[in-house]
Parts: C-alpha cells; structure tokens; sequence
C-alpha cells in the first residue's frame, strides 16, 4: 500500500505492519536505501490501497524512525 501525507505528497510504501508501527519498505525511492518506521496513531484514513497520515510528508519524514540494520547486513 502507498503511503501519503495529509497533503497527499508520497512517503513510502508498506513493507510490515505489526499492530503498533507500519514498517516502510527500503526499495521505495523516498526511503534512501533504509527501512523507515512510523508509529500507527499517524494514520488518518485508509483510501482504497492508499494510507492517508495525519500528518504531511514533510513532517513525516523528519520525524520518521530509521530501522536498525540487522548485524552483519552490510549496505551495499
């Protein structure tokens, strides 16, 4: 599922949800080769495969939590 900010401008796509944080997938171009988390109390509304946040992209990405790297996976 894509995932946009209040004001509709991309963030990321789905990779893993777990009942408490939405996983974001690091193949996404606006994820940079990480793996991003954002906690679920930021989503909005669902829109058919669109999850819409409560807050916009740009806020989205500066308070967004990069996921550690498990050890041993080094970023090539």
């Amino acid at each position: 599922m894509e995932v946009v900010g209040s004001d509709k401008i991309h963030v990321g796509t789905v990779d893993k949800y777990d009942g408490k944080d939405i996983k974001l997938t690091k193949n996404d171009p606006a994820a940079d080769g990480q793996h991003h988390t954002i906690p679920s109390s930021w989503v909005g509304t669902l829109n058919g495969d669109t999850v819409i946040l409560t807050k916009t992209a740009r806020e989205t990405m500066a308070e967004w939590k990069a996921s550690e790297r498990p050890e041993g996976d080094a970023k090539k």
